[in-house]
């Protein structure tokens, strides 16, 4: 039984009666068990905390830069379909159906011109394609005032311009990693329709004055389906609005100019359309064909004339000489063609190569000029040999016909055979049986004589005619053409 004073009698049992007799009566290991167990649970307990502290730092590291951003996706809880009522307007008609023409703002931007090819006549360009306008319907609230930027997927399910390439012969989207198509709504419904396009557009060219010509080619774009009524096409900085990048540049061609036109182009079934140009200016490099077609072409003439300086008895060197220079002549005419369209006018190449091609073939000609004078020339002087008395009893020739000097003696008892320059070697002395009638017999040489012709003066007057006008010839051509 326990005391008022709060003690217990000795004899007292472990009751609720008596809390502090148990405490006072429970071991010192026992304590000792229960405070280390305690101690294990704090240390334990504040390891939990410390890991959990930890891993909610990293996480703040990692989306450090998201929460930089304001992050649009955690507020708004609906679909980007909902967000800009796309299922609450019929998008396959233009915005303000039955009003005004809407007005569609372009702009470009060329990436690359790559290739130009005068066979096809085509070109092919890599651009950024850009379309302004407005759309009320897919006007949003917003409290920032900021865009919104899309890609491909919502084109697909809202109004876009219907713009393609006119003469275009094959065109695509770039797809890689993803369809390069950019779609920017703004919050008043403005937008911004952004497409990076290759294209292979057809240009008419005119070789006329090829290789020294200059092309200009044009990439013309319009709406397909919506009239000048419906749709109005323009640029949307005027002529600012086609930038080019300063690195474009061909092997063949120099990049003289890059504008932009605009105008109508009217169609007989459908109306009249709004048609934007992209115009640029090409001129080819000259120095790759002077290389390769005029400085050939010229050492082939030039050659040719090597002719008129061997004697023309060296029948084989002549001719060998003059069949090569016109095989090579022919040649590179050929692959001048094989590497151009089959146009149906003289271009400048051909005028200057086909010219060549005649001084070639002159020379040619010109000795087998020379080589029949000299043949028909033998054949009269066996006849007028044999018509002639024998000359058995004649004296020998007079000494001065071999050391070639003569005097006025010499002229008039020969007959005036003399060569007017002095080469005496050129011409073939013929001895004549003069007898009892020495007049007559002059005569006759005489006659003689005046049939011969000099074979070599033909040689000697190609080698001051022939470089004369193919010079000529180049003067004229570079005036008019360069």
């Amino acid at each position: 039984m326990c005391k008022p004073e709060g003690t217990c009698t000795a004899g007292g049992y472990w009751s609720a009666e008596c809390p502090t007799l148990i405490s006072s009566k429970m071991p010192y290991f026992a304590k000792l068990l229960l405070l280390i167990f305690f101690l294990v649970l704090l240390v334990e307990s504040r390891k939990h905390r410390r890991r959990r502290w930890t891993g909610q730092l990293e996480v703040q590291r990692a989306s450090r830069s998201y929460k930089k951003n304001h992050d649009v996706t955690k507020i708004w809880k609906g679909k980007t379909e909902q967000l800009l009522r796309v299922n609450n307007h019929d998008f396959t008609m233009r915005p303000a159906f039955g009003g005004p023409a809407i007005p569609v703002g372009v702009d470009v931007q060329v990436e690359s011109l790559d290739s130009i090819s005068e066979v096809d006549m085509d070109f092919t360009m890599t651009l950024y394609l850009r379309h302004y306008w407005k759309d009320e319907r897919l006007s949003f609230p917003s409290t920032t005032n900021k865009s919104m930027t899309f890609d491909g997927r919502l084109v697909k399910k809202i109004w876009v311009p219907d713009v393609f390439f006119v003469h275009s012969k094959r065109s695509f989207i770039h797809d890689t990693t993803k369809d390069n198509i950019m779609l920017r709504v703004f919050p008043d419904g403005h937008v911004l329709y952004s497409m990076r396009i290759t294209v292979t557009q057809m240009c008419n060219m005119d070789f006329s004055r090829f290789p020294l010509d200059s092309q200009m080619c044009s990439l013309e774009l319009e709406s397909y389906a919506y009239t000048d009524e419906e749709l109005m096409l323009y640029w949307k900085k005027g002529n600012e609005s086609l930038e080019t990048d300063e690195k474009i540049s061909l092997s063949q061609f120099l990049i003289q100019k890059f504008h932009t036109t605009s105008r109508l182009a009217f169609y007989s079934s459908t109306g009249w359309y709004n048609r934007l140009y992209i115009n640029f200016t090409l001129r080819r490099h000259i120095f790759f064909f002077l290389l390769q077609t005029y400085f050939p072409a010229t050492l082939m003439v030039i050659l040719s004339w090597v002719s008129f300086w061997i004697d023309h008895r060296a029948v084989p060197a002549r001719v060998s000489l003059g069949i090569t220079t016109v095989l090579t002549m022919s040649t590179i005419i050929t692959g001048v063609n094989a590497s151009m369209p089959r146009v149906s006018y003289i271009k400048a190449v051909d005028i200057y190569l086909w010219v060549s091609f005649v001084f070639v073939f002159l020379s040619v000609l010109e000795y087998a000029a020379v080589n029949y004078l000299t043949t028909v020339q033998e054949r009269k002087e066996r006849k007028l040999r044999d018509k002639l008395p024998c000359a058995c009893s004649l004296p020998q020739p007079r000494p001065m016909m071999m050391d070639g000097s003569y005097n006025d003696g010499d002229v008039n008892e020969l007959g005036h055979y003399v060569s007017e320059n002095g080469d005496k070697q050129d011409r073939m002395m013929v001895q004549l049986a003069l007898g009892s009638d020495r007049g007559s017999g002059r005569r006759k040489n005489q006659r003689y004589v005046s049939m011969r012709i000099d074979t070599h003066a033909i040689d000697k007057y190609s080698r001051i005619i022939f470089p004369g006008a193919y010079i000529l010839f180049n003067l004229i051509y570079w005036s008019i053409f360069s």
